[in-house]
């Protein structure tokens, strides 16, 4: 696979997991952060979490940014959007990336009729919340949760609405972004055209309704649209049950799975009467439940997960991130950097298995680490560089 070079004005979490998987094929990511204006320079999420190697370098910042370059520029100065015109020419540029509201766009030099005469064959994306009808509307993940209906979703049936325990939608918009990135590079292998790419965060997020939207039309109850807790509303049993040391998720998703699961000697007496079919388990869902519990409760999580294993009964015990990473499926593919002091960071692993694709990358840069040495990859030279720090057109950090 061709090596791309990506150039992207990126903050918090959505954009930068999208431009991470470009790094993760080995691809060159730059991001572009603000010059230095009211509080902190730069990302905001460099200053979230424990401190990691120094103050703008912290826990959360950490995993979204390895293997990428840092530099730091002026957009709301027309010599700083010179400066990005030239580096996207000079440096060619295959994609720039964006996660501001869509009303900035042109203002700071950033849209894709702008970019794209610097480099026509430029594949511009941007994330916003909704898209570019709804210019000012801020994408954050968890009111794109409460807005798409995602919180109504999840959460126990008599609790309040609930936000997931990871940032679903950040990491569906940064989806979006490589998979159409990869569309826009096969079409553009046959076309020689660019393209823009614009992901709102809202109507990711209702994509992925494939289970719940459509039943609207099929006059549904509506207590088949919102919490349910971890039960499956339409596969009966399907839930997590408490064990006599944790818990775990167990699924009937056929009748040959109930039958096979009352054919488990402690489970026998739950398999009577009309609960032969899914059908009859769904009007007695919640006597059975109540049954399945006061069994579970009485086991082991080891002694279930045996049990369900020998009558071929999709289950698994509920673990915690520790017992995630050591799983063996999981350790063995995980990513890494290493800090400055030489500490090994274990991370997340690739989505998918890429042969020749890098398993370890570098530590993020600091604030404009590489402002200096990219601009003289453009062809600046040391004199105007130092022009550009001293008018605040740029900002350059320690190499």
């Amino acid at each position: 696979m061709k090596k791309r070079t990506v150039l992207s004005m990126e903050q918090a979490l959505s954009l930068p997991y999208a431009t991470l998987r470009f790094a993760q094929l080995g691809w060159r990511v730059i991001r572009i952060e603000s010059t230095p204006g009211e509080g902190l320079p730069g990302d905001p999420n460099r200053y979230i979490g424990s401190k990691v190697a120094d103050d703008d370098r912290r826990s959360y910042f950490i995993a979204p940014n390895v293997g990428k370059e840092a530099i730091a520029l002026n957009l709301k100065e027309s010599r700083g959007q010179e400066i990005l015109r030239r580096l996207i020419a000079d440096l060619e540029v295959d994609i720039f990336c964006c996660n501001t509201v869509p009303r900035r766009y042109e203002s700071l030099g950033i849209d894709y009729a702008t970019l794209s005469r610097a480099k026509p064959d430029l594949i511009w994306a941007g994330i916003s919340a909704m898209g570019p009808d709804y210019p000012d509307a801020p994408g954050y993940d968890p009111v794109i949760q409460a807005m798409a209906g995602y919180m109504e979703l999840t959460g126990p049936a008599d609790g309040p609405p609930t936000l997931s325990g990871v940032p679903l939608i950040d990491l569906k918009a940064g989806d979006e972004v490589y998979a159409n990135v990869m569309l826009a590079l096969a079409e553009r292998a046959e076309s020689g055209q660019g393209t823009r790419i614009d992901v709102s965060m809202l109507q990711a997020a209702a994509s992925w309704l494939i289970t719940t939207l459509p039943l609207l039309d099929f006059d549904c109850t509506p207590g088949e649209i919102t919490r349910c807790g971890n039960e499956h509303r339409k596969f009966i049993p399907t839930n997590v049950y408490p064990s006599r040391d944790g818990f775990i998720y167990m699924a009937i998703g056929s009748d040959v799975q109930w039958q096979r699961l009352t054919e488990i000697p402690q489970f026998a007496g739950i398999g009577k009467g009309l609960r032969t079919t899914n059908e009859g388990r769904h009007a007695d869902r919640l006597a059975i439940h109540g049954e399945m519990a006061l069994i579970t409760r009485t086991l082991t999580t080891a002694q279930l997960s045996e049990a369900f294993r020998k009558a071929t009964i999709p289950h698994a015990p509920i673990q915690d991130i520790p017992a995630v990473r050591d799983m063996a499926a999981i350790g063995g593919k995980l990513t890494t950097t290493r800090t400055p002091a030489g500490r090994q960071v274990r991370m997340q692993p690739a989505a998918v298995d890429i042969a020749g694709a890098p398993r370890e990358f570098s530590f993020p840069a600091k604030y404009a680490q590489h402002t200096r040495s990219v601009l003289a990859e453009a062809g600046y030279s040391g004199a105007e560089i130092d022009r550009l720090v001293a008018d605040r057109i740029v900002a350059a950090g320690a190499a």
